[in-house]
């Protein structure tokens, strides 16, 4: 008997059906993913300007949505208890029903302005209230619809996990369109509305997906979980493993973007490339014939990780490219030795939901250590070693070690050579001397003694486990910056105070970008009196020096000055006796740097009463009265990254109200990553102001006095003064090619091509 398709034998679906089956569940599953993880820089981006563009927003955004992807994990693991498949269809799609209605998304009301403090409890606030519901409901898609695609009785129903593969394409294909192509072209409203678009097609085909797995036949789905019966339930002991396994390169996930943004370079696109490289790992060890083979990526973990050791050793100035590159690379080889035993000890489909829950709660773990505990714990970026180190414990338990009678002397070899290095640390002399000068090759060494334990001996994971930790201790013990360093750390980073080796400088650094410094002692040895003079940037011959005088001398008279941005506090020293100078700065802690005389005196020599205004200055300097400055400096930085919402159209027309009738604008623009200077002129432009741009080579960058870019915006040439006729700066006009930055528009990833472009650096 013939019977022609669609038709159904035994209760077994036919060839066609199993066809559309799988392309709408895969097609459902990775647009869930592309908008699951669109939605992160989008709406991080809308919230950006409210905390002044700190990386650490992206760290907490990070947070929030692993919390949020556990809860979804939870409510498919439960929903998928109730028998009646008809029920947790209903509810599910009831539930994505109502979050459509609380789209496009938006900045619940209420929650406008941050507080002083608690920033981070408030950003997660802000989240869950905005976006909280939308975003559980898609966290549920994945588990959800593979475990529904489990009961339509596909061929391929017994073993699901290719379809986390195709979730992770979308999420890894979604944060690399975002920066590439989205970002370029869209403005935030446009994007907001493609992704609420997207989000009804969504509907639609779960919606579809629904109805084929309630029109399969009923018997299929009871043949599967007869199939699954005698598959144990796994025990506790591996579900913690699990747990452990995905917690750590979760927290690794957020440690390497905090140190790359933090002591290696803050450029914003970089935010996205380490979860990048995270989503990859996940769609490459659940294909199902891995394009990495699991037993080379643990071949290559113990080196990744003494290749860690290795960079970190060095420093972040070294050779930048190759330095974020070697951190990135083995990030993802660490990542995949830890995604690939969680795919190897993957359990049977009927215990799927609740693998992926166990799953989410160690990426919510590893998340939360990272991303809220540390930044309150340590002082510098801390999470980064610790967890490289709990790494090596992610190994398989393996085999035999090789020569195991060497073997048992290990530990009290490792025991004296902790004591030998780590000892010297602690005093003066030749031994520590030689350390500190042989530093690299040293914690190099040891590093490499861990890989080779792995490679060459076999070694149980607790011997690798140790040696890498004396090796980062090492890494403490030693520092790679030249002279006494402390380090102070807040929601918006880590700040290093470096005092120069023969004491005659302190430097305040974020990352690897100075951000001032004050001449502590002389040439001669004897130490500095009286009032200090402006260096870095703000020498009287750079830019805004320059700036600064030519108002001045336009005026005639004592300036009103405001400054956004604090740093060292150099600045309070560019002004002069009668002079009202206010400054703006959203970090509290450097605050407290800069008014602290250990660290810095130009506060308490040159403005003992200053007061700063604490907060986002784009809302704060919002409520100062109009046409009151003479001069409006905006020096706001996060190490490299000036905060977008500060160099927009809308900011400058703040800017222009706040000038008094011939005031100039002065904006800060120097960055190794962006070019800016074509953006600030844009913004000026689009508010009828002229620019001149400043951009010249100090030559004596070794005095720590640097070359600076500095763009001056003003309404007419009289209102700079000097500065219209000075062969030093140039009047540009705006690139009509170039679109201008607003609130809802800006392009980072253009502003990098033109700095390479310009072959700057």
């Amino acid at each position: 008997m013939i019977l022609s398709e669609p038709s159904v034998i035994a209760g077994q679906p036919s060839i066609a059906r199993n066809r559309l089956v799988l392309v709408a569940y895969t097609a459902a599953i990775f647009v869930s993913a592309l908008l699951l993880f669109s939605v992160q820089p989008l709406f991080t981006k809308m919230v950006l300007p409210r905390l002044g563009g700190s990386p650490a927003v992206w760290s907490v955004a990070m947070v929030f949505f692993q919390s949020l992807l556990l809860g979804g994990y939870a409510y498919a693991h439960y929903l998928m208890q109730i028998r009646n498949r008809t029920i947790p269809v209903a509810i599910h799609l009831v539930l994505l029903a109502i979050a459509l209605l609380s789209l496009p998304l938006s900045i619940a009301g209420g929650w406008g302005e941050p507080p002083t403090s608690g920033y981070a409890l408030w950003l997660l606030g802000l989240f869950a209230v905005s976006i909280g519901l939308p975003f559980f409901a898609l966290a549920a898609n994945n588990p959800l619809l593979q475990a529904w695609f489990v009961r339509t009785g596909h061929p391929n129903g017994p073993d699901p996990y290719f379809l986390y593969a195709s979730s992770n394409i979308g999420s890894f294909l979604a944060l690399l369109s975002y920066p590439v192509l989205l970002e370029p072209m869209f403005t935030l409203r446009m994007q907001n509305l493609i992704w609420t678009g997207g989000y009804g097609l969504l509907i639609l085909l779960i919606a579809a997906c629904a109805v084929l797995m309630l029109r399969s036949p009923v018997m299929a789905a009871a043949d599967i979980r007869a199939e699954d019966t005698h598959s144990p339930a796994p025990p506790w002991i591996l579900r913690a493993r699990w747990i452990f396994l995905a917690a750590v390169p979760s927290g690794l996930l957020i440690a390497v973007t905090a140190h790359i943004s933090t002591d290696v370079a803050a450029a914003p696109l970089l935010w996205v490339l380490p979860l990048s490289l995270y989503l990859l790992t996940w769609v490459l060890v659940f294909q199902s014939r891995p394009l990495l083979p699991h037993k080379w990526m643990l071949l290559l973990q113990p080196l990744a990780i003494a290749g860690v050791i290795v960079l970190l050793a060095f420093g972040g100035e070294q050779n930048l490219l190759l330095t974020l590159g070697g951190h990135q690379l083995c990030f993802f080889v660490i990542a995949m030795a830890c995604h690939g035993e969680l795919a190897r000890t993957r359990p049977a489909a009927k215990y799927l939901t609740g693998f992926y829950v166990a799953l989410s709660f160690g990426g919510m773990v590893g998340g939360l250590f990272a991303g809220l505990i540390a930044p309150f714990t340590f002082s510098w970026i801390a999470e980064y070693p610790i967890l490289l180190a709990l790494a090596a414990l992610c190994r398989p338990s393996g085999g035999n070690e090789r020569l195991p009678r060497w073997s048992l002397w290990y530990w009290p070899f490792l025991a004296a050579l902790a004591v030998g290095l780590i000892l010297p640390a602690y005093y003066t002399g030749k031994m520590f001397t030689w350390l500190d000068e042989h530093r690299v090759w040293v914690i190099g060494a040891v590093g490499v003694l861990s890989a080779l334990l792995a490679l060459g001996l076999n070694a149980n994971r607790w011997k690798i486990f140790a040696t890498v930790a004396v090796a980062l201790v090492l890494l403490r013990a030693y520092p790679s910056d030249d002279g006494r360093v402390e380090t102070v750390r807040s929601f918006f980073g880590v700040h290093k105070i470096v005092v120069t080796p023969n004491g005659q400088y302190h430097v305040l650094m974020h990352g690897t970008t100075i951000h001032g410094a004050e001449k502590f002692q002389n040439d001669d040895g004897t130490p500095v009196t009286g009032r200090p003079e402006p260096i870095t940037y703000y020498h009287k011959d750079g830019g805004i020096g320059q700036a600064i005088a030519a108002v001045r001398q336009r005026k005639g008279a004592p300036l009103r000055a405001a400054v956004i941005g604090l740093g060292s506090g150099t600045l309070t020293c560019a002004s002069e006796p009668g002079e009202n100078w206010k400054f703006f700065e959203i970090d509290q802690s450097m605050v407290d740097t800069a008014k602290d005389p250990k660290y810095f005196t130009y506060i308490r020599k040159c403005e003992p009463d200053l007061k700063p205004v604490i907060g986002d200055a784009r809302l704060t300097f919002a409520r100062e009265p109009d046409g009151i400055y003479d001069l409006i400096i905006v020096d706001a930085y996060s190490s490299d990254a000036i905060p977008i919402h500060l160099a927009t159209e809308e900011a400058m027309k703040i800017y222009k109200d706040k000038l008094a009738p011939q005031g100039a604008v002065v904006m800060h623009v120097s960055n190794r990553h962006l070019e800016l200077s074509s953006v600030v002129v844009g913004i000026a432009d689009a508010n009828d102001l002229k620019s001149w741009v400043y951009n010249e080579d100090s030559g004596r960058d070794n005095e720590y006095i640097f070359s600076t870019s500095v763009v001056v915006s003003a309404r007419e040439e009289a209102d700079v003064g000097k500065l219209a006729s000075s062969e030093d700066w140039a009047l540009e006009e705006a690139d009509e090619k170039q679109r201008v930055w607003t609130d809802d528009y800006s392009n980072v990833l253009g502003a990098v091509w033109r700095r390479l472009k310009n072959g700057e650096e």
